[in-house]
């Protein structure tokens, strides 16, 4: 009699094998892409920080010139990023005369206000993950380090 199927030599993976893998991957994958959302968020908050530097030198330097800092209307005008896209930076007054102009878009509206001889203040506010709370850094002219405003960084 002859064999049609030789079952001991049979290579392959059965069912329940692939389906052990495919939870495998789904658990792992519910692990990491929260993780991952949450990293490139905190990633976009680094650029708040690095504008409200680069707007502290530009107002050291616009001082030295005019012996008084400046006030800047808030550019771009929207607090939130519509559905998480960058907004387009439009110097709607002030921003040009100190020398700053991030390139590009960005994903904070930014505001300086209550400048005088002495002192100034640069808030950074934006809502990055849509949930309603806006998150908020402030620097100013006393102090170099950048401060969150809010609970929440985005």
């Amino acid at each position: 009699m002859r064999k049609i199927f030789n079952l001991k030599n049979k290579k392959g993976f059965t069912l329940i094998e692939l389906m052990i893998v495919v939870a495998i991957i789904g658990i792992l994958s519910a692990i990491a892409i929260p993780n991952f959302i949450s990293f490139r968020l905190k990633a976009k908050t680094s650029e708040a920080k690095s504008n409200l530097g680069a707007i502290r030198s530009c107002q050291e330097t616009y001082k030295t010139e005019t012996e008084s800092y400046r006030d800047c209307v808030a550019s771009p005008r929207a607090t939130t990023a519509v559905d998480q896209d960058k907004l387009a930076w439009t110097d709607n007054g002030g921003y040009d005369e100190i020398g700053f102009d991030p390139k590009g878009s960005v994903w904070y509206s930014y505001v300086v206000s209550g400048s005088s001889a002495t002192a100034f203040t640069a808030t950074a506010t934006g809502d990055l993950d849509g949930d309603g709370t806006v998150a908020s850094f402030t620097i100013n002219a006393t102090g170099g380090a950048v401060t969150a405003s809010s609970t929440t960084e985005y």
